[in-house]
């Protein structure tokens, strides 16, 4: 790997959305830490008179979260960056941060993460999964219903093969429970 490449962590819509060119994708672990709609979304899935509610990182000392690592050259990281601030930190509810990622095979590396700040006004953390499917049933923002982006989550982790048992209870909730 180059010297100034990025790695960037993608735990939610950038599995199935990077939205962004890279030069190799692993499976990836980032332990201490949960992924969970634990933020309100005002802009991309819901609006500030009705929010949704999007994933985010959620420092717990005994979880691990499975997701994507995109490696980035140096020659393409400043843009990436630029683009990954515009679409991630919209409202500064996310907090970006360099954290320790374990690739597929064991190697460890640095990855750009974006994390929850549970000091911001959006963070929601707590909510029962019966909670959350009332609000992703109903929500939608300029980016569509929230609850498409639920759905391309766990769509996008199960091609990976990865099992998130919640987003899978939850999907199950909001199908069967014909909020909104």
């Amino acid at each position: 790997m180059a010297t100034g490449d990025l790695w960037v962590f993608g735990y939610g819509s950038l599995i199935w959305r990077p939205g962004f060119d890279f030069v190799e994708r692993h499976l990836a672990r980032l332990s201490g830490w949960r992924r969970g709609f634990c933020m309100t979304s005002i802009h991309y899935r819901g609006t500030p008179e009705a929010p949704g509610l999007v994933l985010a990182l959620d420092e717990s000392a005994e979880a691990v979260c499975e997701g994507l690592a995109f490696r980035v050259t140096a020659e393409h990281a400043e843009a990436v960056l630029a683009y990954l601030r515009e679409r991630e930190l919209v409202s500064s509810a996310y907090e970006e941060r360099r954290l320790p990622v374990t690739l597929e095979d064991g190697i460890e590396i640095e990855a750009l993460a974006y994390v929850v700040d549970r000091g911001h006004v959006q963070y929601i953390g707590g909510l029962t999964l019966e909670e959350q499917a009332a609000v992703i049933g109903r929500a939608e923002g300029s980016s569509g219903r929230n609850l498409d982006y639920l759905m391309s989550t766990v769509e996008g982790l199960t091609a990976l093969g990865i099992h998130d048992e919640e987003l899978a209870r939850l999907a199950s909730l909001v199908r069967h429970g014909e909020p909104g």
